[in-house]
């Protein structure tokens, strides 16, 4: 029988060494679910337990989007940081939830380390809310959603304020959303439908929906004696 996972051999950016990493089959990728902030669930193996890649010698994690640069001083930080507390701990085959959680973890410390941009920190703070969501852990996907939100907010301010990014827009109102702060949520949101240089359908679309989706939760809200910050939702 086909094994869902695969081995690909990388050469470290930091150490030299050669290690494996697992990426899982395309035929084996079946998702039966996507969230409103881009996270998919699957049937069987997760593919997003194998984003990260990790140097089995001296602990260096990266994904895809790293640059392929480092500077002296980063490797003497990663050194101090993790290098001299690697354990050896091979991450190259199948790897459990926590196995997954910790990839991603290393991952963050190391594009913290490496001074990675905004959106690639964004992107793996992401992926660690989806791996608490997957446990169904609240406590912790709000905790980082916080701090992805936060990236994020970076993300766009050092683009300037006339970005147009309609999916980074899109989802600065959802996860906003998420942590019921309804007034920022909708901000984003309609900034995505009434920009007219958004010519993205898909992204006007979901950002209609949540927007909808953000007065029905206030609504609900009042209904039961909460008092959401006031706003006015009304959809475009």
């Amino acid at each position: 029988m086909l094994d869902p996972l695969y081995q690909v051999t990388y050469t470290c950016l930091l150490c030299g060494c050669e290690f494996v990493s697992s990426r899982v089959r395309p035929s084996f990728k079946k998702p039966y679910k996507r969230d409103t902030d881009f996270c998919l669930h699957y049937h069987g193996v997760n593919p997003e337990y194998y984003v990260v890649r990790v140097c089995k010698h001296c602990g260096f994690a990266s994904t895809e989007n790293f640059t392929n640069k480092i500077t002296e001083s980063q490797m003497r930080l990663f050194k101090e940081k993790i290098g001299d507390k690697w354990q050896g701990y091979d991450y190259g085959y199948e790897r459990s939830w926590k196995d997954a959680l910790d990839t991603y973890k290393l991952a963050l410390l190391c594009a913290q380390i490496k001074e990675e941009s905004d959106r690639v920190i964004a992107g793996i703070l992401h992926h660690i809310v989806w791996m608490y969501r997957y446990k169904g852990n609240e406590q912790m996907e709000q905790r980082f959603l916080e701090y992805t939100l936060e990236a994020y907010t970076r993300v766009y301010e050092r683009a300037g304020t006339d970005v147009n990014d309609a999916k980074l827009l899109y989802l600065m109102g959802e996860l906003n959303r998420r942590l019921k702060r309804y007034n920022e949520a909708v901000k984003w949101f309609s900034r995505v439908v009434n920009d007219k240089r958004i010519m993205d359908s898909n992204m006007i679309r979901a950002s209609r929906e949540q927007w909808a989706l953000v007065r029905e939760e206030m609504e609900q809200m009042k209904e039961e004696g909460d008092n959401p910050d006031g706003i006015m939702a009304s959809s475009q």
